[in-house]
């Protein structure tokens, strides 16, 4: 029996563990990644102020993982009627139980120019060209626009605030949103306590303002255009064209059917509470345990179990996080329960979560060495 997981993130690389530990001897495990590594990707936007950053957010996988095979290589279909992958060298995987968990890509919503002029951050390759584009072409008297104020957009305006200021540049960081508040799937106590955070540091945040089309020089927006030099966009995500684009629908016990499980940003799930679950590292770390729990079970039952017994019933997700944190520059905002945190208690609760998920792959020493990246930034 084949078990397949399709993609090394957050939640493909701490459910593969979690395999690892419950599948019976007798099954096979095969992780497939397109990438030899395991990117901690919350802390990508640190790359562009700190490229020695790169080294301790990158988790080689053949230390990371101990039983299961890996393929590297990029998953380019997954044809769940005949339960079999496609590769783009070529290969196919068949498998018993697979989880897509290949994440997202940015989304450009058919915006005119906007893909072409404009760099994602979604590799540390992202970042390296962010950095050289700050340099060549804003640290005298430029402008840099970053696209959508979710939490990623929030931290590369914040990343690039704390470069300007190092560097003694002249440059206007500007983070644009189409809804009325930053963050704004998140609690207003902690849209308040984050907006006041990029205010401190200089960042121009422009709510309600929506992005209609974009020119080599522009952002043409419903009030007015806006002049650049650098356009980030991170203003959302949609499929990999391994899933045709799309971040299928799942409820709560993650299955696009009974034998293949979307999770982590590749997913549009909700909850056992009906809730729509938000694109996040939290998320997808708590959701590979859930499916770890139901892929084993259901592998121990088809290998070992009287066919006359019920099959386990699959365990529901349900998305409880104790609370939020985005880095901004040099400061952090963390909300703990109703409790927000700003300055160093917030930067030392932020240094402690991506050392925290580096410890949990057994990444211990890259762990130390992030902390000492966060805490001396």
């Amino acid at each position: 029996m084949r078990v397949l997981v399709l993609g090394a993130g957050y939640a493909g690389l701490t459910l593969a563990r979690e395999l690892e530990r419950r599948l019976p001897a007798d099954a096979d495990l095969t992780v497939v990644n397109d990438s030899s590594h395991h990117l901690v990707q919350h802390e990508v936007h640190r790359a562009i102020r700190r490229p020695s950053v790169a080294d301790p957010i990158q988790v080689p996988l053949d230390e990371a993982l101990t039983r299961a095979e890996l393929v590297v290589d990029r998953v380019t279909n997954v044809d769940t009627d005949a339960r079999r992958v496609h590769l783009a060298e070529g290969e196919t995987l068949d498998y018993d139980f697979c989880a897509v968990c290949i994440g997202a890509e940015t989304a450009y919503y058919d915006i005119p120019g906007l893909e072409a002029n404009s760099l994602p951050l979604k590799r540390l390759d992202d970042a390296e060209a962010i950095r050289t584009r700050f340099f060549d072409d804003c640290t005298d008297g430029g402008s840099v626009v970053v696209g959508g104020a979710g939490l990623s957009g929030i931290q590369v305006a914040g990343e690039l605030a704390a470069l300007r200021d190092e560097e003694g540049a002249h440059t206007d960081i500007v983070l644009v949103e189409q809804m009325d508040t930053i963050a704004p799937t998140f609690p207003e106590h902690f849209q308040r306590a984050v907006r006041d955070e990029l205010l401190d540091r200089g960042v121009d945040v422009r709510t309600e303002t929506v992005v209609e089309s974009v020119t080599g020089t522009t952002v043409e927006t419903d009030v007015g255009d806006i002049d650049y030099d650098l356009l980030v966009w991170t203003g959302g995500i949609t499929g990999s064209d391994a899933m045709a684009d799309e971040r299928p629908a799942v409820r709560a016990d993650l299955r696009l059917d009974q034998r293949t499980f979307v999770l982590g940003d590749a997913a549009d799930a909700v909850d056992a509470d009906g809730e729509p679950v938000p694109a996040s590292a939290s998320a997808a770390l708590r959701e590979a345990s859930v499916v770890a729990h139901n892929i084993a079970a259901q592998v121990a039952y088809e290998l070992t179990g009287d066919p006359g017994d019920f099959p386990p019933r699959p365990k529901p997700y349900r998305f409880e996080v104790p609370g939020w944190i985005v880095s901004v520059g040099d400061g952090a905002v963390a909300q703990v329960g109703p409790s927000i945190f700003r300055g160093s208690a917030a930067k030392a609760m932020k240094a402690t979560v991506g050392a925290g998920h580096l410890t949990s792959v057994g990444a211990v020493s890259r762990a130390v060495t992030l902390v000492e990246e966060e805490m001396n930034a």
